[in-house]
């Protein structure tokens, strides 16, 4: 196979970190998006591409583009997903991969039904300080892991809200699990494997943004792994001002590890019995968006990897059914919450009868 053709569907902050990275990989053969001033913004930046203003219009008129790249919202994903594969063309989508487990399963089915690739985007595994822990537990250097935390103190204003309508929506963001901590229970997946659903627990708050987002800013839950390690969410986009942290932290029998900073993307703290992690890589500046940071940086190795797959029959990074797996645990957190909601409800009522 020559050169690969990409389109994106979706012109906002996460569409032009693909276009960047796909226009020096590889090449950047259409866009598309219902927003005329981002369309027109990228197609400044890249005057040899197609414009369209739907996904169906892309889909029906560029036959040339093999992998189409989903950077729209959220509860967008599947829908347009679906779409792509059903138009015979591999996909690249956005995290997290749908809003629902239902949704999801649908998208892994027509990948499967049309025997094309999904890609799904969770830059953060390739973190010099993720990969080097993810080693570290392949080789049991840490022993039974006894517990996990995942804390996570982001700032999330009103301007960020405001800049993007749909963002702060039920029906196409979802959630702060969906759109800001996912890659977070991605990781803690990837290292520790399945998670026993029925231990779930979980608390949240909306405290200082009523009247931005229609959910919660402000989530706590616990649950316990099938492997018997416990594990806490600790999250939040109340910090102060900006940013604070973003880490995962493994306790184990014969070691201590912290990878922290704000994005994952610093090795805080190694405490590992006969061994010490070396060499760790300097790490990337995370996607600056001007007023805010979001994850890292890292969606060069998200495009390599689908050349890898495509032209050298290599193996997808992450596929279907691991995207699957984060949206499973976010709707099972937020379905308990939605259970506490109603059985908190039925105890008020019973106690005014009484």
């Amino acid at each position: 196979m020559d050169d690969v053709n990409f389109s994106i569907v979706g012109c906002g902050r996460i569409g032009t970190r693909h276009a960047e990275h796909i226009s020096r990989l590889a090449r950047l053969n259409s866009i598309c998006d219902v927003d005329e001033q981002a369309l027109q913004k990228m197609k400044e930046k890249y005057p040899h591409v197609n414009v369209y203003h739907s996904i169906d219009e892309l889909l029906e008129n560029d036959k040339d583009s093999q992998v189409i790249n989903i950077c729209t919202p959220n509860g967008l994903h599947a829908e347009h997903t679906i779409k792509a594969l059903r138009a015979d063309r591999h996909v690249v989508c956005e995290k997290p991969m749908a809003l629902t487990v239902n949704d999801a399963q649908q998208m892994i089915e027509e990948a499967h039904s049309a025997h094309k690739h999904l890609f799904i985007v969770k830059q953060n595994r390739f973190n010099p300080p993720v990969q080097k822990v993810k080693d570290v537990l392949n080789k049991g250097l840490l022993g039974k892991i006894y517990s996990a935390q995942i804390n996570c103190f982001w700032n999330r204003n009103e301007r960020y809200y405001h800049d993007s309508p749909w963002k702060g929506t039920k029906n196409l963001d979802g959630g702060i699990l969906f759109t800001q901590f996912s890659h977070f229970i991605d990781i803690l997946l990837w290292f520790l494997g399945e998670v026993d659903l029925n231990t779930i627990a979980a608390f949240s708050e909306n405290f200082s943004h009523k009247d931005t987002i229609e959910f919660e800013d402000t989530l706590v839950a616990v649950f316990k792994f099938k492997n018997g390690t416990l594990a806490t969410i600790n999250c939040t986009i109340n910090s102060f001002n900006k940013n604070m942290e973003g880490s995962v932290t493994l306790f184990g029998e014969k070691g201590t590890v912290k990878i922290g900073g704000q994005y994952l993307n610093v090795l805080e703290y190694q405490n590992i019995e006969n061994f010490k992690i070396e060499e760790i890589k300097e790490h990337r500046p995370a996607n600056d968006y001007g007023y805010y940071q979001g994850s890292m940086s890292n969606h060069d190795k998200v495009i390599e990897n689908v050349l890898d797959v495509l032209k050298r029959n290599g193996k997808v990074a992450v596929n279907g059914y691991e995207g699957l797996k984060t949206v499973e645990i976010i709707e099972h957190i937020y379905n308990s919450l939605d259970k506490k909601e109603v059985s908190s409800t039925v105890f008020n009522q019973s106690i005014t009868a009484i």
